[in-house]
């Protein structure tokens, strides 16, 4: 999977989303996980992109874990919005906590091969001071 297939099923993501907050019901409670759901999910479709300009391992590392901190965030809020019964279509918030589901899959993976791969540069580098 390269970085643009990856921002682009960000990107999904966050338009299904959008839909799906859009068949909450204007109650306060579904105004409330609403607005988070929408907000959370769009953070992380941009803070991947902010991922990708990284400028060092260090900051890329940071941007992803951000990334599945709010993946994390919509997960749960899906979920809430599932266990007080807020959405007619269960069908989608199936489908959207299924994605939601692999996406938290993928940057776990991604975030412990980039602190690996971090961690064996910095071995590297201090392999070369003794050469």
């Amino acid at each position: 999977m390269s970085y643009n297939d990856l921002e682009d099923r960000l990107v999904q993501f966050t338009v299904m989303i959008v839909q799906l907050a859009e068949q909450l019901p204007t109650s306060k409670m579904g105004n409330q996980i609403s607005s988070r759901l929408i907000r959370s999910s769009s953070s992380a479709s941009l803070q991947y992109g902010r991922a990708q300009c990284a400028a060092s391992r260090k900051d890329f590392v940071s941007n992803l874990k951000f990334v599945l901190r709010e993946l994390r965030k919509t997960n749960t809020h899906l979920k809430m919005a599932g266990a007080l019964k807020l959405l007619a279509d269960s069908d989608l918030q199936s489908d959207v906590l299924k994605e939601a589901d692999e996406l938290i899959a993928i940057f776990v993976t991604s975030v412990r091969t980039a602190m690996q791969n971090d961690v064996l540069a910095r071995r590297l580098q201090e392999l070369k001071k003794y050469e």
